[in-house]
């Protein structure tokens, strides 16, 4: 295998079968050597091998030793020290944190991956994520995140601290011709949905209000049709291939050529364990969160309420 071969996370995914975010627990726990490419995160064709090897219970004597075999400096988990810190979501207000990050905060090394609000949490229940980004509504109290961070992270001792709220609503066609207002409107018949995926907080969003409205998602056609991501759902509204599609307005912004009708502010929160090893850097994210200059960078972003970013909501 030529040395000089190399993979993203995403497609030693494929490769292995498994999801992206147990390539980064691979890495975290050094089984899997790693390095960064601007934003990239690879891994050696070689070092894979070698992973694959030793899953099978061989040790190819010219290959590295597994990472626990190994003095820390080798280990992937902790290149030159730097201890990996997994940052699950999608808003690109978590892309401008990371980089604060990467510039405040010694000892740690972000690697950033891009999954929904409820598969976020579960990451973390298995220990696969650091730091995970949700904004998924409870119906039935109107609060955003905690109902569902307390059922799952149940026993254990973490921090829940706001990120920034944004309008989220209907991406409809330019001029909203069929003049949809309010969730309502979603029991009309003959209307074409565009959905996100299972676990993402806008699919949540969605199938709440369509409970709490009386809606089944049955009468919704399309209901069964998904995009991975907020500008997915609006460039299919602006394609005309839907006529309504749940999102935030930065994407309606992005892709242009269509309306957005804001009907929620959703608040989007940022949850961490709190255990010995991570308060120092947690602290540390603390006050990047409360800086000026974080401030600065994300209110140059329209549609970003900022009035409770890095206050701590919830904390056990």
């Amino acid at each position: 295998m030529s040395s000089d071969i190399s993979y993203t996370t995403e497609e030693i995914a494929k490769m292995l079968k498994i999801s992206k975010l147990t390539v980064y627990d691979l890495i975290k726990k050094g089984e899997l050597p790693s390095y960064r490419v601007g934003k990239q995160m690879r891994v050696d064709a070689a070092d894979l091998e070698a992973y694959k090897q030793r899953a099978k219970g061989i040790k190819p004597s010219s290959q590295p030793a597994p990472a626990a075999d190994r003095p820390l400096q080798h280990s992937a988990a902790s290149v030159n020290g730097m201890r990996p810190i997994v940052v699950t979501g999608q808003d690109i207000g978590l892309d401008i944190l990371v980089k604060h990050m990467e510039k405040n905060i010694s000892g740690i090394r972000p690697l950033r991956a891009y999954v929904g609000s409820l598969d976020s949490l579960i990451s973390m229940y298995r220990g696969e994520s650091d730091i995970v980004s949700t904004h998924l509504l409870d119906g039935d109290t109107g609060e955003y995140n905690i109902p569902y961070i307390r059922k799952l992270l149940v026993g254990s001792s973490y921090m829940v601290v706001n990120l920034l709220s944004r309008q989220a609503g209907f991406y409809v066609q330019k001029g909203n011709p069929l003049g949809l207002a309010g969730w309502q409107d979603l029991s009309r018949p003959g209307l074409r949905l565009m959905n996100r995926e299972k676990g993402s907080g806008a699919r949540i969003l969605l199938d709440e209000q369509l409970r709490l409205h009386g809606i089944s998602p049955r009468q919704l056609a399309g209901y069964e049709l998904e995009q991975t991501n907020h500008i997915g759902v609006a460039a299919k509204v602006a394609s005309g291939e839907a006529d309504v599609g749940v999102g935030i307005e930065k994407a309606a912004a992005i892709v242009g050529q269509l309306d957005f009708i804001p009907l929620i502010e959703e608040r989007y929160d940022l949850v961490m364990l709190k255990t010995a090893d991570n308060m120092p850097w947690i602290q540390a994210l603390l006050d990047i969160l409360r800086s000026e200059e974080f401030r600065r960078e994300l209110q140059m972003i329209a549609g970003y309420d900022l009035s409770r970013t890095g206050e701590v909501l919830f904390e056990t």
